[in-house]
C-alpha cells in the first residue's frame, strides 16, 4: 500500500468506526493519597465510604481482566495546548513525597496503543504526542488509582495521558480516537478518569469555601449518575475555575471514550469531609447507541448559535470579523469599507478587540486612546493584533475562524479618581498608573466581581506590586457584540 493509501485507510478507521465493548468499562476515580493506608494512618477512616467504593471499583476492574488500562491524570504533564502521552517503554513512581516511601508501583506501557492513538490524533487534527515530557515518574493521580486496582489485576499494560488547557470539546475528541484506537487494536480496554471534585466546600479546606464547590459537586454527581455526557460540555469555564475542581477534563476525555456507547452508570460513593470532593462512578458498556453522539451534537449547537450570533452582529464586530478573517486567509489588511455608520469614520477613540473561542479567551489588544485616524481604522488594526500579536497566544488559525466570538469595546474619556470607591467594575473599567508603568482592565468581564480584584489584576497585568500606591483612572465603554 502507498503512503497515501495507508493514510486513508487509517482515516476510514478513525470514522468508521462500529461502537462495540472494546472500551470494557469506564471508572471515575479520584486520587486523594491519605485513603492508601500507609499515607492516611488513620485518616483515610474517616472517608471510609471513599475506600470501600475504591476497593469495589477496583474489583470490577479485576473482573473484566483488561489488556490495556488508559488512565487519565490531571497530575500528568499538561501544556496549554497540547495533550502529553507518556512514552517509553515502563515508568515507575512512589507515594514519597507523602511520607509513604515504601507504596511503589512499576507499569510497562502499552507502546503499540500510545503509536495507534497518537497517529489518529495528528488524523483528527488533535494536538497530541509524546513529545515534552517532563517528568518520568508517575504521579500521584496515577500512582492512587493503580494501588487499588493492582490489588485485583496487574497483567495489563498502561497508556498515561495528561490533560490540556484547550476547550473541552477536544478532550472529549481525544476519547473518542482513544475509543477507536481500542477498536483498531482489538484490545480489550479499561479508562479510568482520574480526578478530585472542588477543592472549596469548607472554610477550612485546602482552597477555602467558595458557593460554586458544593454547587458543582451536586452537579457533577448528578450528571455522572445519569451519564449523561454532553451535560459535561456544558460546565462553563469561569464555574470549574471558581470550584476548584480538578477532574472535569479527565471526565471529559473519559467520556468521549464512550461515544456512541450505551452504558449503565452507577454512583458507588460521594463524600468531601476535608474540604474537597471526592466521587466514584462506574460505566459497564452495554451496546452501541447512535443517539449518544455527544461530540457532534455540541458541534451542531455551536454551529447553530454561532450562525445565529452572526446574524445579529452590529457593524463594529462585523468589521473586525471580516477584517481578521481576511488577515488570517490573506495575510492582507483590509481597507476601511464604505456603509458603515458615520461616527465610525468621524470619530477617534480607543477601541479594543476581544476574541473567544469555546468560551476561553482567545486574544485581546486594544487601545486606551485613538492612535488611527478613526474608529473604523482602530478597529481594524486592534483586529489584526488581537488575532496575531497578542503575546499570550500563538495566532490564530484558519480552521479557528468559524468558532470565533468577537466583541468590540468603544472606551470614553479617562477619568482621574481618588478613590477606589468612585469605581463599579460592572460599568467603568479602570487604569493603574505607576511611574511608567500602566494597566487597564476593561468593565463588567466573567470572573471579576469586585473592585479589588479589577485592581488587582490590572496591576498585575502592568507588573505593578500588589501593595504598591496607584493613581487610578476610570472610563466607560460602549460594547458591541
Amino acid at each position: 500500500m502507498s503512503i497515501a493509501g495507508a493514510f486513508v485507510a487509517e482515516a476510514f478507521v478513525a470514522e468508521a468506526f462500529v461502537a462495540e465493548a472494546f472500551v470494557a468499562g469506564a471508572f471515575m476515580l479520584p486520587h486523594p493519597p491519605l485513603i492508601v493506608p500507609d499515607v492516611g494512618r488513620g485518616e483515610e477512616k474517616k472517608i471510609e465510604d471513599t475506600v470501600c467504593a475504591y476497593r469495589e471499583a477496583a474489583k470490577r476492574i479485576g473482573e473484566i481482566k483488561p489488556e490495556t488500562i488508559v488512565l487519565i491524570s490531571p497530575h500528568q504533564t499538561m501544556y496549554a495546548d497540547y495533550f502529553h502521552i507518556s512514552p517509553g517503554k515502563k515508568a515507575e513512581g512512589d507515594l514519597g513525597q507523602f511520607r509513604a516511601g515504601g507504596v511503589k508501583t512499576e507499569v510497562w506501557y502499552d507502546t503499540e496503543f500510545v503509536e495507534k492513538l497518537c497517529r489518529l490524533a495528528d488524523i483528527r487534527g488533535l494536538p497530541a504526542g509524546t513529545m515534552g515530557e517532563r517528568e518520568k515518574k508517575l504521579d500521584h493521580g496515577t500512582m492512587v488509582p493503580l494501588y487499588f486496582v493492582e490489588q485485583y489485576w496487574k497483567e495489563y499494560r498502561l497508556v498515561r495521558i495528561g490533560l490540556s488547557g484547550l476547550p473541552l470539546i477536544r478532550h472529549y475528541e481525544l476519547g473518542q480516537c482513544i475509543q477507536r484506537a481500542a477498536e483498531a487494536l482489538d484490545r480489550k480496554t479499561v479508562l479510568i478518569g482520574s480526578g478530585d471534585l472542588s477543592h472549596r466546600l469548607k472554610e477550612d479546606g485546602p482552597y477555602g469555601y467558595r458557593e460554586e464547590g458544593p454547587a458543582y459537586d451536586r452537579r457533577i454527581m448528578d450528571v455522572m449518575g445519569r451519564a449523561a455526557f454532553g451535560e459535561l460540555l456544558e460546565f462553563s469555564e469561569d464555574f470549574c475555575e471558581k470550584a476548584g475542581e480538578c477532574g472535569h477534563r479527565s471526565f471529559t476525555m473519559m467520556a468521549g471514550a464512550l461515544d456512541r456507547i450505551r452504558v449503565e452508570a452507577e454512583v458507588l460513593s460521594y463524600e468531601g469531609p476535608f474540604g474537597v470532593g471526592y466521587g466514584i462512578c462506574c460505566f459497564a458498556p452495554c451496546g452501541g447507541d447512535p443517539g449518544r453522539n455527544f461530540g457532534e451534537q455540541h458541534e451542531e449547537k455551536e454551529r447553530k448559535e454561532m450562525r445565529e450570533r452572526r446574524a445579529k452582529e452590529d457593524a463594529y464586530v462585523g468589521l473586525a470579523r471580516k477584517t481578521i478573517e481576511e488577515y488570517i486567509r490573506s495575510g492582507k489588511r483590509i481597507e476601511a469599507p464604505e456603509g458603515l455608520p458615520e461616527e465610525m469614520y468621524g470619530r477617534k477613540a480607543g477601541v479594543f478587540v476581544s476574541i473567544k473561542e469555546d468560551g476561553r479567551l482567545r486574544g485581546c489588544i486594544g487601545t486606551v486612546c485613538g492612535v488611527q485616524s478613526c474608529v473604523a481604522e482602530e478597529i481594524i488594526e486592534n483586529a489584526v493584533s488581537a488575532s496575531t500579536r497578542d503575546p499570550r497566544f500563538s495566532p490564530i488559525e484558519p480552521e479557528e475562524l468559524d468558532r470565533l466570538v468577537i466583541s468590540v469595546d468603544v472606551l470614553g474619556d479617562m477619568e482621574r479618581i481618588s478613590s477606589p470607591e468612585e469605581l463599579d467594575v460592572k460599568k467603568y473599567g479602570v487604569v493603574v498608573t505607576k511611574g511608567y508603568k500602566r494597566g487597564l482592565l476593561l468593565p463588567d468581564l466573567d470572573g471579576v466581581n469586585t473592585v479589588e480584584e479589577q485592581i488587582a489584576i490590572a496591576k498585575d497585568k502592568a507588573g505593578i506590586g500588589t501593595g504598591e500606591e496607584v493613581e487610578l483612572e476610570r472610563f466607560e465603554v460602549i460594547r458591541h457584540y
